[in-house]
């Protein structure tokens, strides 16, 4: 956390010096007594928790990092109300900390059978792709930014630029119902749960196109896609399995996985993360015809 700036709020070393305190402060203003060794994500600290007089109810105080991808969290958590996702019990957005109903951390879809962790990802976006409430970010605001640093940099292929940027304009200009998005729904941020055998966690929501939800699929267990010509079937199939469980078209799907490859390109290269952007030109190239 130490080497992240502030993004709108404090900067990652500030805010992990705080968050006991803050996680402390939450304790108090919900009558909360922990049960547990805490958990941590990217950003995040996650301590089972109960309500004092409510034992067998139990649930999780997630307090994470305040920066832009997480700040509307509550809000997606709010419009879905549970159906394909964990269910937000309160927030205190000002403090970056949620009360959640607690699922089973220790089951999630990385080692299931890849067919069936995709399959069950399509149908959960069935449930989760609902109209966007008015006050989430859209889709287009989100990318403009970084398809003009993208037009910018010049250690990034010509080729890819031009592609990416001239296929997002095209999608963006499209018209189409604009859904709730997760945007972040890979492997890992999928837990089983008792009231539905899975449920997603860690929304980074958006209000656009739901083709733009299928980049993590392929990102994530990487090495299962294998090389060449494998990996352009492996990769195909993933979307196919995918789109035919979500009703989505997997022709734009796809269209969609190569614009957000442009993006994960453009990060890596500003960061001088070589392995992530090998990564994303394999996938691209995989991903065209």
């Amino acid at each position: 956390m130490s080497r992240l700036p502030s993004e709108g709020g404090p900067t990652g070393a500030d805010w992990a010096r705080d968050v006991d305190r803050i996680t402390r402060e939450c304790l108090d203003a919900w009558d909360l007594r922990v049960t547990g060794e805490p958990m941590t994500g990217w950003t995040a600290v996650v301590h089972p928790v109960v309500r004092r007089g409510s034992e067998r109810d139990p649930l999780v105080l997630k307090v994470g990092w305040p920066h832009v991808e997480s700040a509307q969290e509550h809000l997606a958590l709010r419009a879905w109300d549970g159906r394909g996702s964990v269910r937000l019990v309160a927030a205190d957005p000002s403090r970056g900390a949620l009360l959640l109903e607690r699922l089973d951390a220790s089951r999630d879809l990385e080692t299931v059978d890849i067919e069936e962790a995709c399959a069950t990802i399509g149908g959960l976006y069935r449930e989760l792709h609902v109209a966007a409430p008015p006050s989430i970010r859209t889709l287009t605001a989100y990318l403009d930014p970084y398809l003009t640093k993208l037009r910018q940099r010049t250690d990034v292929p010509r080729r890819v630029t031009s592609r990416v940027t001239g296929l997002a304009r095209d999608l963006l200009a499209e018209p189409g119902p604009r859904v709730l998005l997760h945007t972040d729904l890979h492997f890992q941020n999928v837990l089983a749960a008792e009231r539905a055998p899975w449920l997603s966690i860690d929304p980074k929501p958006l209000a656009g196109h739901p083709g733009y939800e299928l980049h993590p699929l392929l990102r994530n267990r990487f090495d299962e896609l294998g090389t060449g010509a494998a990996m352009r079937w492996s990769v195909r199939h993933r979307l196919e399995v995918t789109c035919d469980a979500a009703g989505l078209d997997e022709e734009v799907g796809r269209l969609w996985c190569i614009v957000r490859c442009g993006v994960e390109i453009l990060w890596a290269a500003v960061d001088g993360d070589e392995v992530e952007l090998s990564k994303n030109l394999t996938l691209l190239k995989a991903l065209e015809d």
